[in-house]
């Protein structure tokens, strides 16, 4: 299946895939939100309720702007001012690698949230690979920043990330894995960790 870059309403692929997981009407907390694209796009097509947490003094100036209920808030400084279930999905697009203990962020994401929904760069992808054989960190579309101004500090592969997900009992509901255009195919299908450059999971916790 191809999907396009951007969608007619001018959202970009992998967000798409993600609106499309979200049941209307849901309560959702996006962390690290941006300037809100995605939940004002929820908000006027699935009718979903929520906040966005975001850092940036100018990202969370366009959340306002939009209309998007923002808190502005450090990621790493936790998530333990929200009660447990508070939310249906806790959304974190391509912010993951950039926290200092993503793997206790997620355990906090599936306290408040019945459902998390994670997005990442896959550092299993052959360019990246291929240019680590060379000898240099690596530059792509997913990994767009030098190494030394990436707030990227802890990358990894789908294969980890599935590997944390088994070891901490965390359900995969879906998956989607996406080349650097944001469409999926069979060279994804047949080896995910090479090919797959963005990865998306909907995770739920079964403990």
């Amino acid at each position: 299946m191809s999907l396009p870059a951007a969608t007619a309403q001018g959202l970009r692929a992998d967000l798409a895939v993600i609106s499309e997981w979200i049941e209307p009407g849901s309560r959702i907390l996006d962390l690290g939100c941006g300037d809100g694209t995605l939940l004002d796009h929820l908000a006027r097509t699935r009718q979903v309720r929520g906040y966005g947490l975001e850092i940036d003094a100018a990202n969370v100036s366009a959340c306002v702007a939009r209309g998007v209920n923002v808190i502005q808030a450090d990621l790493d400084d936790g998530l333990r001012d929200f009660a447990t279930d508070a939310f249906d999905y806790v959304l974190l697009t391509q912010t993951l690698q950039a926290l200092v203990r993503p793997d206790q962020a997620l355990t906090e994401i599936l306290r408040v949230g019945r459902r998390a929904i994670v997005t990442f760069p896959n550092f299993g992808h052959w360019r990246v690979r291929l240019q680590l054989l060379r000898g240099r960190m690596p530059l792509t579309s997913a990994l767009p920043d030098q190494w030394y101004e990436t707030p990227n500090i802890h990358l990894c592969t789908v294969q980890d990330f599935e590997a944390l997900c088994a070891e901490r009992h965390w359900t995969c509901v879906h998956r989607s894995l996406l080349d650097r255009a944001h469409r999926q195919g069979t060279r994804i299908t047949a080896l995910p960790n090479l090919f797959a450059e963005v990865a998306l999971y909907l995770l739920e916790d079964e403990n």
